[in-house]
């Protein structure tokens, strides 16, 4: 039958789906467009269940805060482009909101949630995304913080791909934000010395040992060099050791001196720990041209 480019522009605007989806759905549901909207919906979940295999290393970290608590929450995209669209953007901002809102206890119950602004759940609104941009969409993770009697919390984003939350015992609101704003920088592994993995310190000696042992120099030469070395090595991973990055003179650990403690740091940043696919772009057009043959 023949469907009106009208007909087709509002259920766009209706739906946010591709031209061809939305002339499509009015085909098979014969012009009704109620009938249509509906189509679009169901096949949005069947597509989005569809594309949930495909890797998703791209994205943004949402952080999130009002008085005594913050949340950080990484969405992935598949490209970058996506990460930098308004519907995606929107649809990032609102996952923080809700979870200041309501603090879910995984990302299921999360997506469970009523999208803010919004009559529908946040996994509908992710599956309709889906549909609309045409990339898998996920919500990775988030963590939560609620500021005790005498804590502070500072939190931290910098650019879209990388969020921090900071709790402090003691110190003031500034403190805890440049505190965020170092780990961004640094990427520590841990707070201090004694938190270092004794399996990390051990592998770092073995590899500094053999490299001093082609030195030539007496053992117990080699023994303090490799002292000297493993006690920069740990100064450098270890959040109080490092040099503060607004004041390379001093560490962290004096800058804290008497007046406040690290009780823990949360640090997201876009795609860490994602195995990401290498693509062939060539490969890939020449097979989606076969394709279309």
């Amino acid at each position: 039958m023949q469907i009106s480019a009208a007909a087709v522009k509002e259920l766009r605007e209706r739906s946010g789906a591709g031209m061809m989806e939305c002339k499509n759905a009015l085909v098979e549901t014969g012009g009704d467009l109620e009938a249509a909207l509906e189509h679009l919906r169901k096949s949005g979940a069947a597509k989005a269940a569809k594309k949930a295999g495909r890797i998703a290393a791209e994205g943004t970290v949402v952080v999130a805060e009002r008085a005594g608590q913050a949340v950080v929450v990484e969405i992935n995209s598949e490209t970058d482009f996506v990460a930098n669209d308004d519907n995606f953007s929107h649809f990032s901002t609102a996952v923080g909101q809700a979870l200041l809102e309501h603090s879910p206890a995984d990302v299921d119950a999360l997506g469970a949630l009523v999208m803010p602004g919004a009559a529908e759940s946040i996994e509908a609104a992710r599956q309709q995304l889906v549909l609309k941009i045409g990339e898998n969409i996920s919500i990775r993770r988030f963590e939560q913080r609620k500021a005790e009697a005498g804590q502070t919390l500072g939190a931290y984003r910098h650019g879209k791909r990388i969020g921090v939350l900071v709790t402090l015992e003691g110190g003031t609101p500034e403190l805890a934000k440049d505190i965020a704003m170092h780990v961004a920088a640094t990427n520590p592994t841990c707070i201090s010395e004694e938190e270092v993995p004794a399996e990390l310190l051990a592998k770092e000696k073995e590899i500094r040992v053999a490299q001093a042992a082609t030195s030539g120099k007496p053992a117990d030469i080699v023994e303090k060099m490799v002292s000297g070395q493993l006690r920069k090595f740990v100064a450098e991973i270890t959040l109080l050791g490092q040099a503060f990055v607004k004041d390379p003179d001093t560490t962290v650990g004096k800058l804290l001196g008497g007046k406040a403690k690290v009780l823990n740091f949360v640090r997201y940043e876009v795609g860490e720990g994602i195995e990401k696919k290498t693509v062939d772009f060539a490969e890939e057009v020449k097979a989606q041209a076969r394709a279309a043959d």
